[in-house]
């Protein structure tokens, strides 16, 4: 339908006229056509051209998942704007250090937000239940390149200042074009949209569906329960959730056995899948897709895992997606062979931009990779490994390796046996510095129905290596707090406890 689209908001207007009438979005209180989507995505265009607004100038989007989200963010491209969608979630202090940030022009927002921004905020549109008041008439559509600044996505900041990545209209397309070839999709699919629009992945399950004139099902509550109805009400295709989400919609699924006939597949990305809960997937979605991925913000999606290796392969993330060059590099900045482990680099048109008003930081992270002949490559920071076949394998990140007894190992490892005693519903593991043991293993878990220490002891005794054996085991009450995408948010339940005692040492 709109494979020529060259920016965000062509992903949009390229609909009309052919699917004026087509939803979409599908809302809890029913669907917005086309049609609908561009006229509110113009009013708002429209507000913010009589502000001033215009291109290159930043727009601050803070609403909940909602359709009116989708046409602010659409309106603010329409004029050639940059578009900063701040997760609803977040904070008015995390609100307010983004728009001085971002240097924004302008907020679009609920009530109960504007009304703490306080002075010297930029001009405000606010979106009530009755609607945007204050849209102005339609503006002509901006001349933009699509090499143009077309989004800054802030990362979750779960530790420091969250850092702005640069996303140009071509690394937005490239990536929607990407995600739709390799998963197959097709105008006539509806997806699940479940992850903020403030995370990349989430982001790129609407772009997909506008590229295509497909219809994205807004789930504004991650509550599995809901999520299911949601999807046989509205005859959902496509479901996709990062680990900690699908732990719950599988035990929900594993213990409340409930058909979906519409999936056609589910996806993965945001980290590895507890082996425990990949080995329930396709017996809670028989005859169902089930993709493996890895991406990070700052290169948009990078591997994918085909479904027929999936039996084969559970867990791992795969290849290079179409359009992109992923490697693996050992430390003296070689390219690492099968069976090595290295770190993951990305070249290609899907690398953004670098870091907002971070040079530094972006010459950091962002370089000429000798290996690559000199290619721009994004240094992810995640450990992978290569197999014989040529997939990939997520070990763990760079920056939370435990180095304890002699050995290094990733958290990932520890929570893994967590996860396989059926003891823990959610777990996280990290180092805490120990003058014998250099790093000793400490992990939190959330306790599932028949939980003791001694019996998660007595597991990884059966099952890990003398150094995985945690020295602590804290519990955490309730569940564990999540970052904006949905991911545990690691970095705060360690900080939670490295300051208290812990239990009493019973691994000795």
């Amino acid at each position: 339908m709109t494979p020529l689209a060259m920016t965000l908001h062509d992903l949009l207007a390229d609909n009309l006229p052919a699917r004026s009438g087509a939803p979409a979005i599908i809302e809890p209180t029913g669907p917005v056509t086309y049609a609908e989507l561009h006229a509110e995505a113009a009013a708002i265009a429209g507000w913010l051209a009589a502000q001033g607004v215009g291109r290159g100038d930043r727009v601050i989007v803070h609403l909940r998942k909602s359709a009116s989200e989708v046409a602010a963010m659409l309106g603010a491209a329409r004029i050639g704007a940059v578009v900063v969608n701040v997760n609803a979630q977040w904070t008015a202090e995390q609100l307010a250090y983004v728009i001085e940030d971002s240097e924004a022009s302008a907020v679009l927002t609920a009530p109960a937000a504007a009304g703490r921004l306080g002075k010297g905020a930029p001009p405000v549109l606010v979106r009530t239940a009755q609607g945007w008041a204050d849209a102005g008439p339609p503006p002509p559509t901006a001349a933009v390149l699509d090499s143009d600044l077309a989004m800054i996505l802030y990362t979750s900041g779960s530790t420091g200042r969250p850092k702005g990545v640069m996303l140009s209209h071509h690394n937005v397309l490239t990536g929607a074009r990407a995600v739709a070839r390799y998963l197959g999709l097709t105008p006539g699919d509806r997806l699940m949209s479940v992850l903020p629009y403030s995370f990349d992945y989430g982001l790129n399950q609407l772009t997909t569906m506008l590229l295509l004139g497909g219809t994205v099902i807004h789930q504004p509550v991650p509550m599995p329960a809901e999520i299911v109805a949601t999807m046989n009400r509205h005859g959902a295709t496509g479901l996709a959730c990062v680990p900690p989400l699908w732990g719950q919609v599988v035990r929900h699924l594993a213990d409340n056995p409930t058909p979906v006939p519409s999936l056609r597949r589910v996806t993965n990305t945001g980290g590895k899948i507890p082996d425990p809960i990949l080995a329930l997937m396709p017996q809670v979605f028989p005859g169902v897709a089930i993709h493996l991925m890895y991406g990070l913000t700052e290169a948009f999606r990078s591997t994918h895992l085909p479904p027929d290796l999936f039996a084969a392969k559970p867990g791992a993330i795969g290849r290079a997606i179409p359009g992109a060059d992923v490697r693996v590099l050992r430390p003296d900045g070689t390219l690492a062979g099968p069976g090595e482990d290295g770190e993951l680099i990305h070249a290609g048109p899907l690398v953004s931009l670098g870091y907002w008003r971070r040079p530094e930081q972006t010459a950091e992270k962002f370089r000429p990779c000798p290996a690559l002949g000199g290619a721009r490559v994004v240094h992810s920071g995640d450990t992978v490994r290569m197999d014989a076949d040529g997939d990939l394998w997520f070990v763990g990140r760079r920056d939370a390796m435990i180095k304890t007894m002699g050995f290094r190992l990733s958290p990932e490892e520890i929570e893994e046996h967590a996860y396989a005693s059926g003891l823990a519903a959610d777990a996280v593991a990290w180092g805490v510095e120990d003058d014998a043991m250099g790093q000793a293993v400490h992990l939190a878990v959330t306790a599932r129905d028949g939980f003791s220490q001694p019996a998660l002891i007595d597991h990884f005794r059966a099952h890990a290596a003398h150094y995985m054996m945690p020295r602590r085991i804290h519990e955490w009450q309730g569940p564990m707090p999540r970052i904006s995408s949905g991911k545990l948010d690691r970095k705060s339940v360690a900080a939670a406890f490295n300051d208290q005692n812990g239990v009493s040492d019973e691994t000795r």
